[in-house]
């Protein structure tokens, strides 16, 4: 229950942000100035930031939030290129193309994390994890519509920043996984976001900000777009991971881009075409059988964690 809630709420964030970016978020035919895919990822990083250390602050204490040097480091890293990274190419992608091929995209992190530990020899690869590669792959090219008979008519940058926030996403999973088992989540949640806040701050100054001239409504939106795509969720995600295993947790998960192509076809009216419904039904068929542990093994693909 608090896995699918979370689900819902990463979804409604994909619509909203869809809508931040078309002008389309008031009622009733009014509009409001479209808000940059780079000032949405700023804001939602910089205002979660702002708000968990004060919520860790109050109820943990400074002491709890004290690491090594070296693993600060590394968080650093994760927090640029696994969540700056990962966070503006999956808005760029929604604004280029539309929301159920950016997160179907996306969500094929888990393969790419599947591919590299076939590479690094740290997984063999058997036919289970053959068969949902090949999926994933089949099912990516009906999404984007290779084998349409109108051709190829997304857009290709959209396109191209999906695929390359899967690779973040899978390189945030991969180099995190590790100090993952040695952290509280919160606290890994903190110093990633604060890095990717600071990255942020030198791509995008506030200067830069300020001339932009965003209207109050719309920094109350991005205040409130902040909690609805990272603190709620995660609150719920986490809370779910205590009463379920982590394959479970996955499987659940993968109701966000069922909730987001849904809420995207009812509000936004983005339908999609048959052969693209296929096509993310064998994605998340295939996502579903990378995370089942290996029949022989036991071995399970490490928790992938949603980071929208």
């Amino acid at each position: 229950m608090y896995i699918a809630s979370a689900a819902f709420l990463w979804g409604v964030a994909a619509n909203l942000g869809r809508a931040a970016f078309t002008g389309r978020l008031l009622a009733q035919g009014r509009t409001l100035r479209p808000i940059d895919p780079l000032i949405l990822s700023q804001s939602r990083t910089t205002f979660s930031f702002v708000i968990l250390l004060l919520v860790l602050l109050l109820f943990r204490g400074r002491k709890s939030l004290r690491l090594p040097a070296a693993d600060l480091v590394r968080m650093f890293v994760l927090g640029i290129l696994g969540v700056a990274a990962s966070n503006y190419l999956y808005y760029l992608a929604i604004q280029r193309t539309n929301v159920a091929t950016a997160i179907i995209l996306q969500y094929t992190a888990p393969v790419w994390v599947l591919l590299y530990t076939f590479v690094r020899g740290l997984q063999k690869p058997t036919l289970q994890r053959i068969a949902a590669v090949a999926l994933a792959v089949s099912g990516i090219a009906l999404v984007i519509g290779i084998f349409s008979s109108g051709g190829f008519r997304l857009d290709s940058i959209g396109v191209l920043a999906s695929l390359a926030a899967a690779f973040s996403f899978a390189f945030y999973n991969i180099g995190g996984h590790s100090i993952l088992a040695r952290y509280d989540r919160w606290t890994v949640l903190l110093y990633v976001i604060l890095s990717a806040s600071l990255f942020w701050l030198v791509v995008n100054p506030p200067w830069k900000i300020a001339a932009a001239h965003y209207s109050n409504a719309q920094w109350l939106f991005l205040l409130a777009f902040s909690l609805i795509s990272v603190l709620a969720p995660f609150s719920l995600y986490f809370a779910g991971l205590q009463h379920l295993e982590p394959t479970r947790a996955i499987v659940v998960s993968c109701l966000e881009p069922v909730f987001s192509i849904v809420i995207a076809a009812v509000v936004l009216g983005e339908l999609l075409r048959p052969l693209q419904t296929l096509g993310i039904v064998l994605v998340l068929v295939a996502i579903v059988i990378v995370q089942l542990p290996d029949r022989k093994t036991q071995q399970e693909i490490p928790l992938v964690e949603p980071m929208e």
